[in-house]
């Protein structure tokens, strides 16, 4: 099997490397955790130009934040707007006649019934229903489906998925794989609509690119751009796709714009943003020992592909809990006093036994408590109390829906919502 030069670069960084659930609270205290960022992304030197912190992700040189502190960043994402890099995420085509059911053998989307250049949150699962990776699937107009997926994944999805390729068309199914190197930009927050309607040469109407749908566009002179309406802030954003040779063209023409508040944002804050919009991030949240619907994403699985023979890996357990209750599951907690994070035990607030244990926690910036998420074994109804066993002492929490901070994804008016996440 042949594979791209993208995947060959991945594939070198994947012996020996340290898998840490939360890399943040390790940058905060100044480690590295012995991983050798070889790699950097197409906008490095823009990035070091406005001031980032750089530090080591996945095996790329990553912005932690610039020149305003992680919270200054949060707070101005949620009052106007910021500019994330996220060229480090996969970015992968799949072509021919049979690439609706190849990603259906994949992951639990039902891409059959998606409208042409609409998108929808999925998974990669295994054979016992976890998780291997989260993505955003779409299915373009043009010939080929569309797929982001994490850089922190990218090694073991991406040979995963170029070996698939290589048994689907050993059966006879006509498809092709190819990992793209385009720069990738997320533009997220109340301004976004306002700096970057002027930047777009072509026809595209904002207005008319609802949540979760994509056009290609021209973008400051640069054609061939793909603007996705989707982001992992709970605002309203786009996430870019742009030539390589033209991103920092590109997001130095957003940056610039005289039409809105434009800051550039790095890692810190795109993860206490994604926090309170209560959304996963893979290795803390979800992996491989927990199933969609332990993960409070049961909406993730088509309708489609639950009453038909299921093709997905992990099917029959997906399914079988579908029928009953899980074994544990996602909640939102919120509480004050000392934060909870990873790998805070989460005790009965009556018994004092352990029933979980916190994947996420920070102090809310825009709300000013602690949020965090994590599983429990028992059935945890909206407003149960529970004790987080933070630094050996007990704080008193409260399990809240989530979003914590409510989504502002951008709907036309004769749609109808469904579940915005």
């Amino acid at each position: 099997m042949e594979l791209s030069r993208r995947m060959l670069r991945h594939a070198t960084l994947l012996a020996g490397r340290p898998v840490h659930k939360n890399p943040l609270k390790f940058w905060k205290r100044g480690k590295t955790y012995g991983e050798v960022a070889t790699m950097k992304t197409i906008l490095h030197d823009f990035n070091i130009q406005h001031g980032a912190k750089m530090v080591p992700f996945c095996g790329w040189q990553m912005p932690l934040h610039y020149k305003s502190s992680i919270m200054e960043s949060h707070i101005h994402t949620r009052k106007h707007a910021s500019l994330f890099d996220v060229s480090h995420m996969m970015q992968t085509y799949i072509f021919g006649r049979d690439r609706s059911q190849f990603v259906e053998s994949l992951t639990v989307a039902d891409v059959e019934g998606l409208k042409e250049n609409n998108a929808v949150l999925s998974m990669f699962t295994n054979d016992n229903g976890g998780i291997m990776d989260d993505c955003i699937i779409t299915k373009t107009s043009d010939d080929h489906i569309y797929i982001v997926s994490n850089a922190g994944c990218a090694d073991k999805i991406g040979i995963y998925i170029e070996t698939e390729a290589e048994q689907f068309k050993f059966k006879g199914g006509d498809i092709s794989v190819e990992q793209i190197c385009n720069g990738l930009l997320a533009l997220q927050g109340p301004e976004m609509v306002q700096v970057l309607q002027p930047l777009i040469e072509s026809d595209l109407n904002l207005d008319e690119l609802p949540f979760m749908t994509s056009s290609m566009a021209t973008i400051a002179g640069v054609p061939d751009c793909r603007i996705s309406r989707c982001g992992y802030t709970g605002e309203d954003g786009v996430e870019i796709s742009v030539p390589c040779e033209k991103t920092e063209h590109v997001a130095d023409a957003i940056w610039s714009s005289k039409n809105g508040e434009v800051r550039m944002a790095g890692l810190g804050p795109r993860d206490s943003l994604r926090l309170e919009a209560g959304l996963c991030l893979y290795g803390n949240d979800i992996d491989e020992t927990t199933t969609p619907v332990e993960a409070s994403l049961a909406w993730c699985i088509g309708k489609v592909r639950r009453e038909k023979t299921p093709t997905f890996p992990g099917a029959e357990v997906i399914l079988s809990q579908l029928k009953k209750k899980p074994p544990k599951r996602r909640v939102g907690i919120k509480s004050r006093g000392a934060p909870a994070r990873a790998g805070t035990p989460i005790l009965d607030h009556r018994r004092g036994v352990q029933i979980g244990e916190v994947t996420s926690g920070i102090p809310s910036p825009s709300l000013n408590y602690n949020i965090a998420m994590g599983y429990i074994n028992t059935q945890g109804k909206i407003g149960s109390k529970v004790i987080l066993h933070v630094r050996q002492k007990h704080v008193e929490g409260e399990i809240v829906k989530m979003p914590f901070v409510p989504h502002k994804y951008y709907y036309k008016k004769e749609e109808t919502q469904t579940n915005p996440k």
